[in-house]
């Protein structure tokens, strides 16, 4: 990580990775029509969060868990991104609800609104798969997509 991306909340980062994103999405919504350019967007999205999880991973000195997975998630609240109810922690579950989302404030004043469940929420999934396999995420709504709130439940299964 670079000094100066190093000193970025997670929140800072997506805006400016929004920031170029939203051109390239466009374009391929012109050249290709909505879906084609949500499918493409939404691959190449899910390959950086499968990336980003294996490398948060492979900064953990005594391997991944999912309590290192709830320490790891205090840097997507940085900044006042969320507004959180924690439910339950432990070795096996790490359960909460996201009421108010700062990501999702952005990107719909970002005129992105239609991709933001792209752009943001479709990494979550992605991020524990790349992070630790055993992490298993459900989430059955979310805000960016028009909730009350998101329902976070993580379960550590090793198999």
């Amino acid at each position: 990580m670079t000094e100066s991306r190093a000193n970025l909340t997670i929140l800072e980062q997506r805006r400016i990775e929004a920031g170029i994103v939203k051109p390239i999405y466009e374009t391929l919504e012109r050249e290709l029509g909505t879906d084609k350019a949500q499918e493409l967007l939404g691959k190449a999205i899910r390959q950086a969060a499968l990336d980003s999880g294996r490398a948060f991973a492979a900064e953990e000195q005594a391997g991944t868990s999912l309590e290192s997975f709830a320490i790891l998630f205090e840097r997507w609240k940085e900044g006042g991104a969320y507004d959180f109810e924690l439910l339950e922690q432990s070795a096996e579950n790490f359960d909460f609800n996201i009421r108010r989302c700062a990501y999702a404030e952005m990107y719909k004043g970002m005129g992105l609104g239609p991709i933001g469940h792209l752009l943001s929420c479709q990494r979550d999934g992605a991020l524990c798969e790349g992070y630790d396999p055993n992490i298993k995420m459900t989430r059955t709504q979310t805000v960016m997509q028009g909730a009350s709130h998101c329902d976070f439940r993580f379960r550590y299964d090793k198999g």
